[in-house]
Parts: structure tokens; C-alpha cells; sequence
């Protein structure tokens, strides 16, 4: 083989192999998480993690269920979980928009209800929430029983992860290794280290938050519980990146070899024509 076709063969093998190997490092390296703790360890004792309940804010939707000794009255209060569209929102296993029951919390703060009329939610906690209506619910109907409980808890999960996406979940006490679980789990290039957490907080303002994943003091942060219409963002690795931008050079040198190939052809048919 001339020496020219053997120097284009190899730089053919290391741009078409290049990826594939990037690829491999990546998931040999960087895919563990709580790499301090010992893979010998049998049990690591870990510090209680306080939680801290979500409070409701505006355009919550709340699944207010009243039973009363009356079932008439109960049948009425049932009615007012009316369908919200939630734009967006998909649970685990599904996806599009989808319609979810329950009381819209306005933009001041309240619900309105059969009977018992509007009350304000907004900045109370679900069980705090319960014992207000429960109060208001007494006024009008005898012994009420209260279940109230988030509808539209959702969160949102985006970057390196098999399935990202907004998820509804019916329980509000989720931690982040719940929502990647959702979102199965990370890539081989997520970057466990960078997690990114964009919340708002109480006072309206919003905060972004990173976690490092590889490391179990995660589990003792107070960002360990999601809250509400969190936001997760998994960065690329530097794999990732360098793989994409391997692609891209390796599609550009194919391009402009297509494209070189494509003259020389054109040459030999001019030429042949000229003579």
C-alpha cells in the first residue's frame, strides 16, 4: 500500500474509532455515585435528614376530599374537583398534557369551594391546609373528615438523562435519587458532580443549587427533598462533549472527502471528453 493511502486509512481508523473509545472511558469512569463511602462497608450510619414540608403556592392544584356524615353534602363537595389542564405534565410512563382534578389555588392565594366558599391556602403546608378547611368545613356540616394533598406535584428533569421530562407524583415527600429514578437515571455522561437544582423559594426569589451526587454528604443536604415545580438540570460530561465534537470533525472530514472525490470525478470526465 502506497505510503499516501496508508497515512488516509489510519486517519480514517482514528476518527471513525475515536468516539468509541471517548465512549468507553466514559462509562468505566465517572458513573458512581457516593464514591466516598467504601465498597467494603456494610453499614454506614448517616445523619437524619430534616424535612422540611412544601407550602402551597399559587397555581397549585389541591385534591380537597370532605366526608361528612351527609351523603349528599359529600356528593356536593366531591363536584369541586373540577378538571385543571395541566400543560406539560407527564407521570412516569406517560407523556403529553394531561387534565388533573382538584382546586386551582389563584394567583391570590385561594380556593373556592361548594358551600364553604373561598378560603386562603397559599403559604401553608398540606396538613396546615387540612386543619384550615377542616375548621371552615365544621361551620356548615357536622363532624367533617379532611383529605387534602398535592394533585399537580410535578417536577422537571432535563440534560444527560435516559428520559427527561416534567413528572406528576403523588407524593410529596420525593428526593432527588426518587426524580432520576423517574427519569431513568443518569447517562453514562452525566456529570454526577454538577447536578444543577433551580427552585423558587419562599419569598418568590429563585436559587440554583448544585449537588455533587458522588459524594454521600448529598444525602444531608437540605436540597436532598425536592419541593414543587423544581427544576433539575444534568450537565455533559467533558466525554460528551469531546465525543460530539469528534462526530462533527469526523462528519466534516467525510464531507470534504466526498466532496474531493466528487472534483476528481469531474476532472476525469472533463478531461476524457476534451480528448
Amino acid at each position: 500500500m502506497p505510503l499516501k493511502n496508508k497515512k488516509i486509512f489510519f486517519k480514517w481508523c482514528y476518527i471513525t474509532c475515536l468516539p468509541l473509545i471517548i465512549s468507553s472511558c466514559s462509562s468505566i469512569k465517572n458513573v458512581k455515585y457516593f464514591k466516598d463511602i467504601s465498597d467494603t462497608t456494610v453499614v454506614t450510619r448517616l445523619a437524619d435528614v430534616k424535612y422540611t414540608e412544601p407550602k402551597i403556592q399559587a397555581d397549585d392544584i389541591l385534591s380537597i376530599n370532605i366526608q361528612t356524615v351527609d351523603p349528599a353534602a359529600t356528593q356536593t363537595l366531591a363536584q369541586g374537583n373540577v378538571q385543571n389542564a395541566a400543560i406539560g405534565a407527564s407521570s412516569a410512563g406517560s407523556t403529553g398534557g394531561q387534565n388533573i382534578a382538584g382546586y386551582l389555588v389563584d394567583n391570590k392565594g385561594y380556593v373556592e369551594m361548594p358551600v364553604i366558599g373561598k378560603i386562603q391556602l397559599s403559604g401553608l403546608t398540606t396538613e396546615q391546609a387540612r386543619d384550615v378547611v377542616r375548621e371552615r368545613a365544621s361551620q356548615f356540616y357536622k363532624s367533617p373528615t379532611v383529605n387534602l394533598r398535592f394533585a399537580n406535584f410535578k417536577i422537571t428533569i432535563l440534560g444527560e438523562v435516559t428520559k427527561p421530562g416534567t413528572y406528576v407524583v403523588s407524593n410529596e415527600k420525593i428526593n432527588i435519587l426518587d426524580a432520576l429514578g423517574l427519569a431513568g437515571d443518569l447517562t453514562v455522561y452525566g456529570k454526577r458532580e454538577n447536578v444543577a437544582l433551580i427552585r423558587q423559594g419562599d419569598n418568590g426569589v429563585r436559587e440554583l443549587v448544585r449537588l455533587d451526587l458522588s459524594k454521600s454528604e448529598v444525602l444531608n443536604s437540605p436540597y436532598f427533598f425536592l419541593r414543587q415545580n423544581d427544576y433539575i438540570y444534568v450537565e455533559p460530561s467533558k466525554s460528551k462533549i469531546a465525543s460530539s465534537d469528534a462526530i462533527q470533525n469526523r462528519n466534516i472530514t467525510i464531507l470534504t472527502t466526498l466532496g474531493g472525490l466528487l472534483i476528481s470525478i469531474v476532472a476525469i470526465v472533463v478531461s476524457a471528453t476534451n480528448n
